[in-house]
């Protein structure tokens, strides 16, 4: 797998398969995802992509009413709100993505911290069908 290009298409091609994949760096022990090529951390350029746990917490979130074009095709807007956010994960990074399972009519009720777990989103039909990145409440 280390053959494998840390490449935005490459992380896609992957949740396709529905594994959530960053990188790891050898030498200072980081994880990144969506993955690097480099280490910012200790400058290295040898990375090594890992499958994460795709368990973690809510660190951060926006309940959006104004969608960009991409959720408004899959059915998203002012009247049919959506959550996003920042999740922290088991391996200590962070990644951004749809929160599923929370009341965004009622965002006062979304708690930081809350127990999450990858959630992969299918789009679209045919050859445009497209996955996506998510996470949904531990219930």
């Amino acid at each position: 797998m280390s053959e494998i290009s840390f490449t935005g298409t490459a992380f896609y091609e992957f949740l396709k398969e529905h594994k959530l994949m960053g990188s790891h760096c050898p030498h200072c022990g980081t994880v990144y995802a969506p993955p690097r090529p480099f280490c910012p951390t200790c400058m290295a350029a040898d990375l090594e992509w890992v499958e994460l746990s795709g368990a973690g917490k809510l660190a951060s979130y926006s309940v959006i009413a104004i969608a960009p074009t991409a959720m408004l095709e899959a059915g998203y807007g002012r009247e049919n709100l959506y959550c996003s956010g920042v999740v922290e994960l088991a391996e200590g990074t962070r990644i951004s993505a749809q929160i599923l399972g929370v009341d965004v009519a009622h965002p006062e009720n979304i708690v930081i911290g809350t127990p999450v777990k990858v959630a992969f989103i299918e789009r679209g039909e045919g050859e445009a069908r497209k996955t996506f990145l998510g996470f949904e409440v531990i219930a």
